[in-house]
């Protein structure tokens, strides 16, 4: 798969989350119990357009299971435990949180990733932009330095991804919470949109991506 994706993305020097390279931005999970997080999985939809993203689903947060995530991977802190679902093809912007992003890739997907050293005045460059390959059946652990959105698709089914992260992510800030900064776009999130995301435009996010909206094409059919 991952080769058949490099020819057909020359623009992007595609790598695989085994590499070398991506041990800057995060690092693969071998131990975690992905045949019970994609039984779990099942039960979620991929949505016909654009992609769908629940913060927290209780059918995923299985006592055990959050249980071992918490002590494994995040000192006993508490975690949430969601997914996001969807026919994502481009960049469209970059996230990053106070604490590591968990994902599990229930199908395979292609990752857009950079580093929150090259943010500058509040703007990022894509062409600082590195491309992961991430093969079904991997757990990574981001690093809170890491930015990402979105998976990219690699078929016309689209992806399915399991996200886990701290506790109180994602959801709406309170109003006193607005204003200290311009990136801070929902509770430990901070966002810097490209300006082709009208949905983000139209939410007020912070147009922070300098250069084009990459996409990731993938072999149709």
């Amino acid at each position: 798969m991952i080769e058949a994706l490099r020819e057909l993305n020359p623009h992007l020097d595609l790598q695989s989350v085994d590499s070398e390279v991506f041990r800057t931005y995060g690092k693969v999970l071998p131990d975690f119990p992905f045949e019970q997080v994609a039984q779990l999985m099942r039960e979620t939809e991929i949505p016909e357009q654009g992609n769908h993203y629940v913060p927290s689903k209780k059918e995923l947060e299985a006592e055990a299971l959050k249980a071992f995530v918490e002590n494994s991977y995040y000192g006993g802190m508490p975690v949430q435990i969601g997914y996001c679902n969807g026919n994502n093809s481009a960049l469209g912007g970059l996230e990053f949180h106070k604490g590591s992003e968990i994902n599990i890739a229930i199908t395979d997907f292609v990752l857009l990733l950079g580093h929150t050293n090259d943010i500058v005045n509040h703007t990022y460059d894509v062409k600082k932009i590195k491309a992961f390959y991430v093969p079904k059946g991997s757990a990574i652990e981001m690093y809170q330095t890491t930015l990402h959105l979105a998976p990219c698709k690699v078929s016309d089914e689209g992806f399915k991804c399991t996200v886990i992260l701290p506790e109180g992510t994602n959801i709406p800030l309170e109003d006193t919470q607005k204003g200290h900064d311009p990136l801070l776009f929902m509770k430990n999130k901070w966002l810097l949109a490209h300006q082709e995301h009208e949905r983000f435009m139209s939410l007020g996010a912070h147009k922070g991506i300098v250069g084009e909206n990459i996409t990731v094409a993938y072999s149709k059919g």
